[in-house]
């Protein structure tokens, strides 16, 4: 049994609620035992290692609930020349990066399997706790399939623990969710629209009917009581998705009142991915190495995609930040915040979609997402105040202590911990 005393820090719990100076969070093995002022909490009296946030500011470890971990887009001539098993080593560099960010949650919105899942769970590579979606649902032409009208395939078409993810229509839906559960997801993953890095579709197109879409949440719910997460990008496909049931829109471009609307009375959550689009036209800019095709699709969304979210904030649907790294570079999560705060939320707001509402979105509300007695010791130190400067945040050397699983995975602080005896 050991005890960790995180002391001398202002505590952010997730809540949204007034922060508390002089706070402490005291953990038991891998569980918050007590947080709130230092005088209030019963210490004990031996095997207390003892974490001195040095005036910093403490948080919960941050969620982001759409990632691609194994893999960041790069120029189409190294993605055809490297072998396939390059990826995963190659991955244990992006789970490092998205740890020291301060992100111990993610949700995998496809390319990451069961195997990548397990070797962090046995601590064989350091990375953040995960859902996985394993490989997204699409319709032949669609988003998801890298078909080229040259007669250049680039479509990963599976490999062992990971089906290939192009279907069309209820029966073959059918059999690929079942597929996909079989190989460990933990979410089903679905493109209902084109999508901007897709060679032969917009973002406004509508891929799989409603009747689908309905299709792949009743196998989801039927078989393992799973959700479905919906890359939507055209209202209409989004109009789909919300009526189907699906439980979050990835993306969300074109929302207007009436589907932000429909997205509230279903209690549908939005994933903004405000970054996705960003990173593209300045990747494009710095190193030419995006698709022309693409770059093209993101200048004449990026700006419907801010108003589309602003929209969405003003109506009341629920948000949890997520960003679409892998589109762009793992360990830059946290700029995310700071475009939230762009189109109209708080810093608060913004810190608590990437908290508890981003834990909420994952179904582990009961495990992470706040800093309360209770809840998995996921917790972060920052050395600036994100209340008075979201963008902080951006900058990885001022997440100066990440604990994940009550283990001190990054550790900048000034002071070495000190053990009590």
């Amino acid at each position: 049994m050991a005890f960790t005393l995180i002391k001398n820090g202002t505590l952010i719990d997730g809540n949204g609620g007034q922060p508390i100076v002089d706070a402490a969070v005291l953990v038991k093995d891998n569980v918050i035992q007590a947080t709130g002022k230092l005088a209030d909490i019963q210490v004990p009296s031996e095997n207390v290692t003892e974490v001195d946030a040095n005036g910093g500011f403490i948080l919960p470890g941050f969620i982001d609930t759409h990632v691609h971990m194994m893999f960041e887009v790069g120029p189409v001539e190294k993605q055809v020349t490297t072998p396939f098993s390059y990826r995963f080593y190659q991955a244990t560099q992006f789970m490092k990066r998205t740890l020291d960010a301060g992100i111990t949650t993610v949700r995998d919105a496809g390319g990451t399997d069961a195997g990548v899942k397990q070797a962090i769970e046995d601590g064989i590579v350091p990375g953040p706790r995960m859902q996985i979606s394993i490989t997204p649902l699409t319709i032949t032409g669609g988003h998801g399939d890298s078909w080229m009208r040259s007669g250049v395939d680039l479509t990963l078409h599976g490999y062992p623990g990971s089906p290939d993810g192009l279907c069309d229509g209820v029966e073959e839906v059918t059999k690929k969710v079942r597929e996909v559960l079989r190989a460990g997801a933990d979410v089903i993953k679905v493109h209902a629209t084109g999508g901007v890095l897709s060679p032969t579709d917009h973002p406004e197109f509508t891929q799989y009917s409603q009747e689908e879409l309905a299709v792949m949440v009743r196998e989801a719910a039927y078989r393992r009581g799973l959700k479905v997460m919906a890359h939507a990008q055209g209202k209409e496909g989004i109009k789909n998705a919300v009526l189907a049931g699906i439980h979050s829109i990835e993306h969300g471009i074109f929302i207007d009142d009436e589907v932000a609307n429909l997205m509230v009375q279903h209690g549908t959550y939005l994933v903004p991915t405000l970054l996705a689009p960003v990173s593209v036209l300045e990747n494009a800019e710095a190193s030419g190495s995006m698709p022309e095709y693409g770059v093209q699709k993101c200048r004449e969304v990026v700006e419907y995609h801010k108003e589309s979210i602003a929209l969405a904030y003003q109506a009341g649907v629920k948000i949890a930040m997520g960003t679409d790294a892998g589109v762009m570079a793992h360990g830059t999560n946290l700029r995310e915040l700071g475009l939230m705060c762009e189109i109209g939320m708080s810093p608060m707001e913004s810190i608590v979609a990437t908290t508890k509402t981003a834990a909420e979105c994952m179904g582990w509300e009961d495990q992470i997402g706040t800093v309360e007695a209770g809840k998995l010791a996921d917790i972060v130190i920052t050395s600036t105040d994100p209340l008075t400067d979201i963008r902080s945040l951006e900058n990885n050397d001022n997440i100066v202590a990440v604990f994940k699983d009550g283990e001190l995975v990054k550790n900048k602080l000034n002071k070495v911990p000190a053990t009590s005896n």
